[in-house]
């Protein structure tokens, strides 16, 4: 998944277009979270499953300006790179498969991402057998030859 920010309606368009331009093998949903006018959580995709875990998890979210896009059949640094050129983003929170909690921070006028929890804390420092491992996972999964 990948949560940011951004500032216009036209995000969803963007972000959908940015995703199948990368790579159209990849399925996918995204919302995106409204902070003026009508303020609804606008969605698009190639997968519905997708779609509704990216609009109720965003709706949960419940925080205005905020996008969410959850992939299938990919990883988001496919995609990220393209994403961050979106005119309208303004900031990406995460991008990950970790599990993930949002802080969120509640005023009068509504809410905001503070910043995110991805992941677990370290449990050690690598040593070579897990140095050993790391690169023989990037070769496995195409990332380096």
């Amino acid at each position: 998944m990948i949560l940011g920010q951004s500032h216009f309606i036209k995000t969803v368009e963007d972000i959908y277009e940015a995703i199948v331009n990368t790579n159209p093998t990849i399925k996918f949903g995204v919302a995106f979270n409204e902070a003026s006018g009508p303020c609804l959580t606008r969605f698009d995709g190639n997968d519905e499953a997708l779609m509704k875990s990216a609009v109720d998890n965003l709706q949960a979210l419940a925080c205005g300006h905020t996008f969410l896009v959850v992939l299938k059949n990919g990883f988001p640094i496919n995609v990220l790179g393209r994403i961050k050129e979106v005119p309208e983003v303004v900031n990406i929170f995460c991008a990950t498969a970790n599990p993930v909690e949002v802080v969120v921070a509640t005023t009068g006028l509504g809410r905001g991402v503070m910043g995110v929890i991805d992941g677990h804390k370290p449990r050690g420092v690598e040593t070579a057998e897990d140095a050993v491992a790391r690169k023989e996972f990037l070769r496995k999964i195409g990332y380096k030859r």
